[in-house]
């Protein structure tokens, strides 16, 4: 299975269009262009993820902005996306058409492409912020510190299963659906962009 993106090349950067943290301000905060094939026989759905493992782990540093973060500070995981049961037939999301600017508060439980929308790590990170908090489903893209020395990956992780649907809760995470989908992957395919504010 492979995929790839119109939207940037792989390990190439990703415009600013698609993230939500632009120089000066917000960016366009629009879902990338992906598409795939090479389906393996007997996929019944996919889960696609887009995680940064490039993420500081400490909110301290992050919020301390006169102090540059080191390349060499620990990283941790951030979720940007996470969607399940998409189509079996599905071969392509077009950019823009599951996220297109930033909702204050996160955009509501819902579909993207057909499938089912999961929470994002942003929800964790606006908590308690009056303007911003809430839940953060489906996608919303880069805004890594702009003291942050390290450029940050961000991979596009698509899996091919053996099951239909995964029965997930509302407000599943990233890591709910890695558990559920354990024993029934067929395939995985990748391809990730860079990011950085730390011009």
């Amino acid at each position: 299975m492979r995929i790839r993106s119109d939207s940037f090349g792989h390990r190439e950067p990703i415009p600013a269009e698609f993230a939500m943290g632009a120089p000066g301000g917000f960016g366009g905060n629009r879902n990338p262009h992906l598409a795939w094939d090479d389906v393996p026989a007997g996929t019944r759905a996919f889960v696609l993820l887009c995680i940064d493992p490039d993420a500081p782990t400490d909110g301290a540093l992050v919020a301390d902005a006169g102090t540059p973060i080191s390349v060499e500070h620990p990283r941790g995981d951030f979720v940007h996306w996470v969607v399940a049961d998409l189509p079996a037939d599905l071969r392509e999301i077009a950019a823009g058409s599951c996220s297109d600017g930033i909702r204050a508060g996160g955009k509501p439980a819902g579909a993207d492409a057909g499938g089912v929308r999961g929470l994002n790590d942003y929800t964790g990170w606006f908590a308690g912020d009056a303007a911003m908090g809430g839940q953060y489903f489906g996608y919303d893209g880069p805004y890594p510190p702009a003291h942050d020395l390290r450029e940050h990956r961000y991979f596009f992780r698509l899996f091919a299963l053996d099951v239909a649907g995964l029965g997930l809760p509302p407000g599943f995470t990233a890591g709910d659906a890695f558990r559920a989908m354990h024993g029934h992957v067929l395939a995985e395919a990748a391809l990730y962009g860079t990011y950085t504010l730390n011009r």
